[in-house]
């Protein structure tokens, strides 16, 4: 047996956190990875996603500047150059996460799939690995819905759909959440005819107001939407994939699957180890801890908790607070920020407005500023969007962005329910002008507003004064 302080599962954003942060800390590390060095979202998520999304806000850039004086030409796609673009970013990022890097911070690597085979003792290849405390990050992968001959389509997802060296002609998307949003309309602004089907709403996670917003810019861009309409079989043939919906047959050259993720924990040998889980992953509690209190689960792999690779950074800080350094520590997420990276982006923190009002009842206010009506919005035509802040006592609970730079936008926000910040501070902090930031300013001087003006008692100590004091 080989005996490491730490053995970490999965080379993903938390899991590389963690290696690097122990190993920096004198701890012996043991990091476990059968496939790519930076997992998901470097290779077929986040990374890859916003740069494809970027090529394509570029090529509809043209679309509406004659509304700012200026007239462009017909643009063209040249696919190929795109995906090199979207590999060239991700190998522009790939060495800080590279193998070659952590060997350097110290930390042993194994490039293989490991197994529980009891309590702390992990098999990775033909070695037995043990350590006081391990911590599992081996992230997701898509799920794909049982939809008879979906199996014979030659579907793609997130994971191959960026090995595409052809502009599809006719992409076909399963599931209109943030994923199925976005690739959906990156493509139909490329230049392919896009149909997406969502068997809920799009986005019905998010603020309805919010959502229809970006509902109604994918079909400016032409992507035909089909919501509350469920895929009952699929199929291929000459003409490509195909697709059955409420009794109606769409034939496309690509079948994208974007239906969710489903934990990677399949071939761990968790039972082995004692390791509890449900559908959704690893059963931890507060701590993180999984059933066996040694052994962590942290990002999209542990059961019920939000699935972003910001998440699993900040669970990795969590988990090595406790694991090296022997400190207590809970994860909280009640302040977790997301962003949908369509045009508009639709980003959100804390609790929606709806979610909002069944906790608190009555006793919230909600404020929402249009975007159009911010002067930094009027100098580049931005005439969509908006920003709601829902507050509670005087501290915001959740704010809605929809617009421009929304994730961008959110950042201070998130911040300040995280820290509980009152209204009356975020309106006291000096913002410059014109930018986009003012929006969240004049949504809390509304707030403040209504308090002061108007206020027949707020009138009577202005009037006393203006009489007593000289």
């Amino acid at each position: 047996m080989t005996k490491f302080d730490l053995i970490v599962i999965g080379a993903g954003a938390g899991g590389l956190s963690v290696a690097a942060g122990a190993a920096q800390m004198g701890a012996s590390v043991a990091l476990i990875e059968a496939g790519e060095m930076g997992g998901d979202c470097l290779n077929s998520g986040c990374v890859p996603s916003k740069a494809l999304i970027a090529a394509a806000g570029v090529a509809v850039a043209g679309r509406d500047a004659d509304r700012l004086g200026i007239s462009a030409g017909p643009v063209t796609v040249d696919f190929p150059k795109v995906m090199d673009h979207v590999k060239n970013t991700i190998a522009a990022i790939a060495p800080h996460d590279s193998q070659e890097r952590f060997e350097g911070l110290g930390v042993t690597v194994y490039r293989e799939w490991a197994r529980f085979v009891g309590p702390r003792k992990v098999q990775v290849g033909d070695q037995t690995l043990t350590a006081r405390r391990i911590v599992v990050a081996c992230g997701t992968r898509p799920f794909v819905p049982p939809v008879p001959g979906l199996d014979q389509t030659g579907y793609l997802t997130n994971e191959t759909i960026f090995d595409l060296t052809a502009l599809p002609d006719h992409l076909i998307v399963m599931g209109g959440g943030p994923i199925g949003a976005e690739l959906a309309q990156a493509f139909a602004r490329l230049g392919s005819k896009v149909s997406l089907i969502e068997a809920d709403q799009i986005l019905n996670r998010e603020d309805p107001e919010a959502a229809e917003l970006v509902r109604a810019a994918l079909r400016r861009d032409g992507v035909d939407i089909r919501e509350n309409a469920r895929v009952e079989r699929a199929g291929g043939g000459d003409d490509g994939p195909w697709v059955e919906v409420g009794g109606d047959r769409i034939t496309g050259s690509h079948l994208l699957v974007a239906t969710g993720r489903t934990a990677n924990i399949d071939a761990l040998g968790l039972d082995l180890a004692g390791i509890a889980t449900d559908c959704g992953g690893i059963i931890v509690d507060e701590r993180l801890r999984s059933s066996d209190r040694h052994v962590f689960a942290i990002g999209d792999v542990a059961s019920g908790l939000p699935n972003f690779t910001h998440v699993a950074g900040y669970h990795a800080g969590i988990v090595v607070r406790q694991a090296l350094l022997g400190l207590p520590a809970k994860a909280r997420h009640e302040a977790i920020p997301r962003v949908t990276y369509t045009a508009p982006e639709l980003a959100q923190v804390g609790l929606t407005e709806a979610e909002a009002s069944a906790k608190f009842g009555p006793d919230l206010d909600v404020r929402r500023v249009e975007m159009a009506g911010n002067d930094r919005a009027r100098t580049e035509a931005i005439d969509t969007g908006f920003f709601k802040l829902i507050s509670h006592r005087g501290r915001p609970v959740g704010v809605t962005i929809t617009g421009p730079h929304a994730g961008e936008l959110i950042a201070p926000w998130a911040q300040a329910i995280a820290l509980g910040t009152k209204l009356s501070q975020m309106s006291g902090v000096i913002l410059p002008y014109p930018t986009l930031p003012e929006l969240g300013k004049a949504a809390t001087g509304a707030y403040f507003s209504d308090r002061l003006f108007g206020n027949p008692w707020v009138e009577r100590v202005v009037r006393l004064v203006q009489r007593y004091i000289p």
